[in-house]
Order: structure tokens, then C-alpha cells, then sequence
């Protein structure tokens, strides 16, 4: 898996790019604003279909892009996966409105829905935020699980399409009942919520199922990278937390160990039928309940991890340093499981992260470079690092959305 070129026409502030990639390590430097995470940016939108910058993607469409008469944004990319070379490009067109945007995919020329595209180009993202996903919302650690997810197992990605279509049907009809003031116990709720119930239970259920065996993963890994950044003195623990019994406790040791007074939580596999049965009773009882919310209650869009360093919740009460190594040894064991499970390695996009870490976190980092077939970051410092790394890298300096290359010998 390799990313060949890049091209990028009005993305943020690149009016025009056209980058080709020759060497496995790509080392980009330039001050602050200059486009250097911007063109990372558009790389993972290539390998995830979104743009992980932007609340809408409208926000990636560079100004310069209103001189044309169709205001636009292209990021394409040629990318080299199991023996094949595809040039893949998301194109964003300006309605008729003046404010929104179209979004069209296409694979060698040819249309594709965005599940389509994810997982041609794996990668993974190293930022400095990513400590969010240690003293974040649970928003911020949902999200980096279905990202990762995605781009292993097509069937999860439509699961989760799935289930965020049926959401949104099943809220809507929960908020009409409510607006009406109709009885929970009428039978017209039960005739018309029983089919939506079914179709959330089943794709929720394979979501859920899905986060829990990935994390059982990742946790293996994760805890053995957190241990040498501790010296050993810590152990990582990864708990998927959802927002009712999916069948691994009783009722009541579920309730303690949500509210973190049970450490410890059974270490088995999930199947999505246990989850979805469990998911459709959990429904059922509590449908008075979502009736005066309007809203479903239930599900993996409530759900969270929990990152626990010695059996206490480091988004409580771990220090900054911590939380900082704790993220990133979820960020490390995310490229060994991508690795094993997908069969091969995947892209590391590193976005001035070495600035931000010790001495000792730099190393690990840099031992997991060592085994990837392709890794592009960046750096406002060119001493971040070694002269053998620059030697070994094709280096380039951004400045204002040029990219030139550089020889620093």
C-alpha cells in the first residue's frame, strides 16, 4: 500500500499541488499556517472519505475557488493497493444555493459511494490533539473508533451507515409521538416503532459488537506499548462502555461497573445476536422513557471507552503526561492491529508530533517509522530529527501552500 501522487486543486490553502511520492519517508517542514497539516489533511479525506478538520466539508474549499464559475474542491491521489494502481478523487461542486456542496467519488473515473473508498488507502493519523482522545468527550473516542474500523472491515462501515440512517428515522418518529402526546402504552407506538426497533437492534448490535472485539485487539498491544513508555510501572487497561447490558454481567454488576466501581470487565468476544437481543429488550422497557425524550437513548452512539492506567480512569485522574502516553500507545497498537488484520501495514501521516514528545516516546515512534512502508510528516524544526533521518527522507519546505522540494546535504 502506497500513495504515488497527490493532487490537490482549491483544498484550503492549495490552489493548485500536484506532489508525487518517491521515497518511503516524506519529511515536510515550514512555520505555522503554512499548509503542512492541511496537506495530511487531504490525504486521510482520500483514505477516509471525510475531512477530520472540518464540521462540514465545505470548510476545506479554499477561497481562491470562487473565481471559478462553478466554485469547486478536487483531492485526488493514485494509490497502489494489493497489486493494483487506482487514482481515487473526492470532488466537492457548489449548488445553486451559494452555500453547500455536492460530493462525488470516483475510482479510476467510475462513480463509488464513500464506503467504497474507505479502506483502499489505510492510514493513520498522528496529531498533537489526539491527548482528546484521553480528557475528550466520548464523541472524540466513538469517532476514532469507527475511523479505524472503517478502514478494517467494509461490513462494520455499513453496519454504521446503517444504523445512523435508521437513527435518525427512529428519532424522528419518537419525536412526532411525543409532539402528539400520544400514550406509551397506545398501540399505534408499538405498531409503528416494533419495525424500527428491529432494524436498530440488529445494525447497532453489529456495531457494538464490532468496537468491543476490536478493542479486546487493541488492548493487547496498547497495554504492552504503555508499559515500556512507564517503565513498566503501569498497566493499560481498554473497556468498551455501552449504554446498556449488552449480556456480559448481571444487571446489577453492570450498573457498578459503569459507574467505574467494578474494575474489571470480562475479556470475551462479542457476538452481535447476544448484543441484539439484549439491545431489543433494553428497548423495550425503556420505551416510556424515549417517548417524553423524543429521542433513542439506547445504543452505540451513547457509548464510550474507558482508558484506565492501573484500575484508575485517566480522563479523571491521570496527569497530562499520562493522558499523552496513553494516547499514544492506542495510536501505536492502532498501526500493529490495522497491520495484522488487514494484511498490510498502513500509511503513518505524523503531524508535527515530535515537538511534543520526550525523548523516550520519540524513540518508540520512530522504531515503528523503521517498519512502515510509507510515512509522511511534518515539522516546523528540521532538528526534530536526526541527520540520518533526513538523510534517509525526501525533504520539502512549505511555504503558503507551495511545496518545494529541498537538499539539506
Amino acid at each position: 500500500m502506497f500513495l504515488h501522487r497527490l493532487r490537490l486543486t482549491h483544498f484550503r490553502n492549495y490552489r493548485h499541488l500536484d506532489l508525487v511520492f518517491e521515497a518511503p519517508w516524506t519529511l515536510l517542514q515550514g512555520n505555522n499556517a503554512q499548509g503542512k497539516t492541511n496537506l495530511l489533511e487531504a490525504i486521510f479525506m482520500l483514505a477516509t472519505s471525510k475531512a477530520i478538520h472540518a464540521t462540514q466539508e465545505r470548510e476545506v474549499v479554499g477561497w481562491q475557488a470562487q473565481e471559478e464559475p462553478i466554485p469547486y474542491c478536487r483531492v485526488s491521489g493514485e494509490v497502489q493497493t494489493d497489486g493494483r494502481l487506482l487514482e481515487v478523487e473526492i470532488l466537492l461542486t457548489q449548488r445553486e444555493d451559494g452555500v453547500s456542496f455536492t460530493k462525488q467519488i470516483r475510482v479510476n473515473g467510475s462513480p463509488r459511494r464513500a464506503m467504497d473508498v474507505v479502506g483502499l488507502l489505510r492510514a493513520v493519523l498522528f496529531l498533537p490533539e489526539d491527548i482528546k482522545l484521553i480528557d475528550g468527550g466520548p464523541a472524540e473516542r466513538r469517532r476514532y473508533l469507527d475511523i479505524a474500523l472503517c478502514q478494517l472491515d467494509r461490513r462494520y462501515c455499513q453496519s454504521l451507515a446503517a444504523f445512523q440512517r435508521v437513527l435518525a428515522q427512529r428519532n424522528n418518529l419518537l419525536k412526532q409521538l411525543r409532539d402528539r402526546e400520544i400514550s406509551p402504552t397506545a398501540p399505534a407506538v408499538d405498531a409503528q416503532l416494533a419495525f424500527w426497533d428491529e432494524k436498530l437492534a440488529e445494525q447497532g448490535a453489529r456495531v457494538i459488537a464490532g468496537r468491543h472485539n476490536f478493542l479486546l485487539k487493541l488492548e493487547q498491544i496498547a497495554a504492552e506499548r504503555h508499559a515500556m513508555l512507564s517503565g513498566g510501572r503501569e498497566h493499560l487497561m481498554l473497556h468498551y462502555v455501552p449504554s446498556f447490558n449488552p449480556g456480559l454481567f448481571s444487571e446489577q454488576e453492570f450498573t457498578l461497573w459503569r459507574d467505574g466501581l467494578l474494575p474489571e470487565a470480562p475479556r470475551v468476544p462479542l457476538a452481535a445476536e447476544q448484543v441484539q437481543s439484549a439491545y431489543l429488550q433494553k428497548l423495550a422497557t425503556r420505551r416510556a422513557r424515549e417517548l417524553v425524550a423524543g429521542a433513542t437513548l439506547y445504543g452505540p452512539h451513547r457509548d464510550d471507552l474507558r482508558i484506565l492506567a492501573n484500575g484508575r480512569d485517566l480522563r479523571l485522574y491521570g496527569s497530562r503526561g499520562q493522558q499523552r502516553s496513553a494516547a499514544l500507545s492506542l495510536k501505536l497498537a492502532e498501526v500493529r492491529v490495522m497491520t495484522e488484520v488487514g494484511g498490510s501495514a498502513p500509511l503513518l501521516l505524523l503531524d508535527d508530533v515530535m515537538s511534543e514528545l520526550d525523548a523516550e516516546r520519540r524513540a518508540l515512534l520512530l522504531a515503528v517509522i523503521d517498519d512502515a512502508p510509507q510515512v509522511i510528516v511534518t515539522t516546523t524544526d528540521w532538528e526534530d530529527f536526526t541527520p540520518e533521518f533526513r538523510r534517509r527522507a525526501r525533504c520539502f519546505r512549505v511555504c503558503s501552500g507551495i511545496v518545494e522540494a529541498v537538499n539539506l546535504e
